[in-house]
């Protein structure tokens, strides 16, 4: 136990340090839009920085490893799929969404599809973010829970409490500036924690001895299951809240298509360094739950290497969540409290109550996702759940950029109502027939607004035959 209090104290002052750097944000954040923008913009590695924070939580390291316990270094390509997805973003639509001057996936559809799928968007997006912020949870009451010697659900409510009066002080400003120093000392940890665990079975050339070979081909997870994570990743990359908000922080598009590119340049060594983890713990560990891989891992360094660790996953921890209560308020703020109080988008500096609502919308979404975590057994799959639901919205924002004539406002609507249903009850039936719920989430945009295009496609046709 003195090892572990020991990290838990070096962690703990860890987060005191982002704390007073938050504090020091707040008095940045004086209104809402300056809460939820920033109030400045920043540069692209920076940005790269504060996205590749964002993406990577406690599940990127709990979860991968989880995985990798089962498969091997296959599980990489759950993070892997990341990287890809920000590759692609950045030639597909990092301009496009700078030069369109929108900071909301919400209000990238109002100006195509209408205010129906504008509010459906805004649901389904919150709906997304708060699955993710269910792993978060889930993943780092696991690691504290271990640390503490107390049981999960006790570390989730506490990890929980401390997350909301985390996020509420320093806005958007804050948050870049701490996930920049998460991002780093995530990096620290899971080297740390990847060095130390190859040690304890005896290097990298004893593993590939004692591991089965499936354990080290890129495919063992299955091309369904890897190609799923590559669409569900890509998807969420296209699509999430904040994303968009992020690149929108820089000042012109060509700074936006490079922060997206360091951002996968930062996502790809995480992930396999993770995966090794899992890797040694199912040799270390053989008969544990492979949720506590990671944890118990964790559990074995001495003081000082475990303490740099947790300072890591406390980082991802609070760098996710922050950026999740953040992007959900944003949209809380502009899809429901100004329509609500019959205000234009440009509210005043002078209004107290606009900040007001984004400071306690802030702290409420950090709150609600506590009971689902305490249920959550496997935080990579709800993770990945979520990573579905927007990939939904990836397949609309591409036919808004490359295809605007392509179906119909009333189809994009349809399309995002059946996904958010179809989607979570295909998960919840345990993704009958082996198709992962990626597939559904993709399939069904698709389907939809190709029926709502042909009546357009067939007057079409007629003119054209009238002409002739």
């Amino acid at each position: 136990m003195g090892a572990n209090w020991t990290a838990m104290s070096l962690a703990i002052a860890y987060i005191l340090a982002m704390g007073v750097i938050s504090y020091a944000a707040k008095r940045f954040a004086n209104t809402a839009h300056n809460f939820t923008s920033g109030g400045t913009t920043y540069p692209a590695l920076l940005v790269g920085f504060l996205l590749m924070s964002e993406f990577i939580g406690t599940t990127a390291s709990v979860g991968t490893a989880q995985a990798a316990y089962k498969w091997g270094i296959s599980a990489a390509w759950n993070l892997a799929a990341l990287g890809i997805g920000f590759v692609f973003y950045a030639f597909l639509f990092a301009r496009k969404f700078k030069e369109l001057g929108e900071n909301t996936i919400s209000g990238v559809m109002a100006k195509t599809y209408g205010k129906g799928t504008k509010l459906a968007t805004s649901i389904i997006m919150i709906a997304a973010l708060q699955i993710v912020a269910v792993s978060v949870y889930a993943s780092g009451g696991a690691v504290l829970a271990g640390l503490l010697k107390i049981d999960r659900a006790t570390a989730i409510v506490i990890t929980g409490m401390v997350a909301a009066l985390y996020v509420s002080m320093g806005g958007m400003r804050s948050v870049i500036y701490t996930n920049v120093m998460h991002a780093i000392v995530k990096y620290i940890g899971i080297l740390v924690a990847t060095a130390f665990a190859l040690s304890q079975v005896g290097g990298m050339g004893e593993l590939r001895a004692r591991l089965p070979a499936e354990m080290f081909a890129v495919d063992t997870a299955g091309w369904p299951q890897i190609m799923a994570w590559i669409l569900a990743g890509t998807g969420a990359v296209f699509s999430t809240q904040y994303v968009l908000q992020a690149i929108s922080t820089v000042d012109n598009a060509a700074k936006a298509q490079r922060a997206s590119l360091y951002t996968a340049l930062l996502l790809v060594p995480f992930g396999l360094a993770a995966a090794l983890c899992g890797m040694c713990a199912s040799l270390l560990f053989p008969k544990i739950n492979a949720l506590q891989a990671f944890p118990m891992i964790v559990s074995q360094m001495d003081s000082l290497m475990a303490a740099v660790v947790v300072a890591g996953l406390a980082g991802s921890l609070f760098g996710t969540i922050s950026a999740i209560s953040i992007g959900t308020a944003t949209l809380l703020y502009k899809d429901f409290y100004l329509p609500a109080v019959h205000k234009a988008d440009a509210v005043t500096a002078a209004d107290s109550r606009a900040l007001m609502f984004v400071r306690i919308a802030s702290t409420v979404v950090c709150l609600l996702p506590i009971p689902l975590a305490i249920f959550a057994p496997d935080v990579l799959k709800v993770t990945f759940l979520a990573k579905s639901l927007r990939l939904t919205l990836a397949v609309l924002v591409l036919f808004i950029f490359y295809a605007p004539q392509f179906g119909t406002p009333k189809g994009a609507l349809t399309s995002i109502l059946l996904s958010l249903v179809l989607t979570i009850g295909w998960y919840l039936a345990g993704d009958p027939y082996g198709i992962d719920n990626a597939y559904v989430a993709l399939v069904i945009p698709l389907i939809v607004m190709s029926v709502s295009h042909l009546p357009r496609l067939m007057s079409s046709s007629r003119t054209m035959r009238d002409t002739a």
